[in-house]
């Protein structure tokens, strides 16, 4: 029998790295606040072990302390679960997200990277980390296929579709083969959503990924931007009051490893952003691109397996396997899919068939999870070396998020210090930061920057990581 989903929470460290006490706090001000409700199981000791960078015998100490209050109880070969009743809090109702308001699908015919320097905050992952001779061995095996060359799906690859419908139900979302959209990579899968919107509104997490923004903006939807803060999670209330006075058509969000933060959404939040979405009539586009780089057989839940199949669920193979195949897919539900499928078909007809039959080849011989579990090993080991020399370069009062998995981090500078004055320090001596003001609404909120530790070995990312320190040194 599988486990249920671990529930999360966010510890905030009274130093610079969270000690027994802090979870302790933690898990206490959750419980109080209704957001850990009795039965809930609480992350392994082992989650808490990476997430924090911190050590087992930490987070076992304040899970025993927990215990002797009587606010958590151990069950053998299943895990820590809260035992304090909650009171005065009634349980809530199931919440199911609104459908997608949509156009009309318009009346069609049948189907007939940064040179020259350290980049330090990319999204990319190191070459070397992917598959590049299996997914050779998979593409000679494609080509030798009779007839694929001459056929294309303009909802793209059946036999993809097929493989992709089946992992996500094994991961608790209920879709089928005729509710997947294969596109190119997420971009596309935003782009036809976007074009898809009757209201001509959209909310979206400030920062947030800046293509999508771009895009957005691009299609003439009007933008209002939801506060994220990595370090204190998401205000709700204030996200109340912003979808109130907005009333925008979707909200579009990046609940797991959020780009450009590393930042993913507590289980109280997941169900706050459900229920505020449900009360204002807001559809949901949630972008789940980096959910599988947490390592081990352990999960979150996402938006769609709590909201239900109105959420439009987005998410990508172009990090993990490998970019320039670029392939993606929507998954939503079957009512509206001829409408985000018009919409494909204008841009495109039909995507290119090679890279999503060589990712269907990938899929069915077994060996994306095998990939997945190395590629995981490996972002563990490199984001623990990151933790690690942040923690021995950064002058104090920089701060820095603990995502857990992913491939990046955000590095928030002190107060004073400007992010160009930074940038540009650096790059006299070959790092090149991204800056990220293209990723807020309105003035930024952040001083930082994003980190990327799995796209350069350790000692690589030490050494650009010394130069910014360097620099803040001399800016501060």
């Amino acid at each position: 029998m599988s486990r249920a989903p671990y529930v999360s929470f966010r510890v905030t460290p009274t130093g610079r790295r969270a000690n027994a006490a802090d979870i302790v706090a933690a898990v206490e001000r959750e419980i109080a606040a209704g957001g850990l409700p009795t039965g809930s199981r609480l992350p392994p000791v082992r989650v808490l072990e990476q997430q924090l960078g911190l050590s087992k015998n930490t987070a076992q100490v304040a899970y025993d302390e927990l215990g002797a209050r009587g606010l958590v109880e151990t069950r053998a070969r299943e895990g820590v679960f809260v035992a304090a009743p909650m009171v005065g809090i009634a349980a809530a109702a199931p919440v199911t997200s609104p459908p997608l308001p949509i156009v009309r699908p318009p009346a069609l015919m049948k189907p007939e990277n940064h040179r020259g320097g350290l980049a330090i905050g990319t999204v990319f992952i190191d070459p070397e980390l992917l598959p590049s001779e299996k997914l050779a061995e998979c593409a000679r095996a494609v080509l030798k296929q009779p007839g694929l060359a001459t056929l294309y799906d303009p909802q793209g690859f059946a036999p993809l579709r097929e493989q992709i419908a089946t992992r996500l139900n094994a991961r608790g979302i209920d879709c089928e083969p005729d509710e997947v959209i294969v596109t190119t990579g997420s971009q596309q899968a935003l782009d036809i959503v976007a074009r898809s919107l009757e209201i001509r509104r959209v909310a979206l997490e400030t920062p947030v990924y800046a293509y999508a923004k771009l895009l957005f903006e691009t299609l003439g939807l009007a933008t209002t931007g939801l506060r994220l803060d990595p370090f204190d999670g998401i205000d709700l209330a204030a996200w109340d009051r912003a979808l109130a006075t907005a009333r925008p058509g979707m909200l579009y969000t990046i609940t797991s490893f959020h780009n450009p933060t590393g930042y993913s959404y507590t289980t109280r939040e997941l169900l706050g952003v459900l229920e505020l979405c449900a009360r204002h009539g807001v559809a949901i586009v949630e972008d789940d691109w980096g959910s599988d780089m947490l390592s081990g057989s352990e999960y979150r839940p996402m938006l769609r397996v709590l909201g239900g199949r109105n959420v439009v669920y987005v998410n990508s193979f172009t990090k993990k396997l490998l970019p320039s195949l670029r392939v993606g897919f929507a998954v939503a539900d079957r009512a509206i899919v001829p409408s985000l499928l018009a919409m494909k078909r204008l841009a495109t007809l039909g995507n290119v068939w090679l890279s999503e039959a060589v990712v269907a080849e990938f899929l069915a011989r077994g060996y994306y999870d095998g990939h997945l579990a190395q590629l995981q090993r490996e972002l563990d080991a490199r984001y623990a070396a990151c933790l690690t020399a942040l923690a021995e370069l950064m002058p104090p009062g920089v701060r820095w998020t603990t995502p857990g998995g992913g491939p990046t981090l955000w590095l928030e500078l002190p107060r004073g210090v400007a992010v160009e004055a930074v940038v540009a320090a650096v790059a006299r001596h070959g790092v090149i930061i991204d800056e990220r003001s293209a990723a807020f609404v309105g003035e930024p909120h952040l001083t930082g920057f994003r980190i990327g530790y799995a796209a350069h070995p350790p000692e690589t990312l030490a050494r650009g990581l010394a130069i910014v320190a360097d620099a803040i040194r001399a800016l501060m």
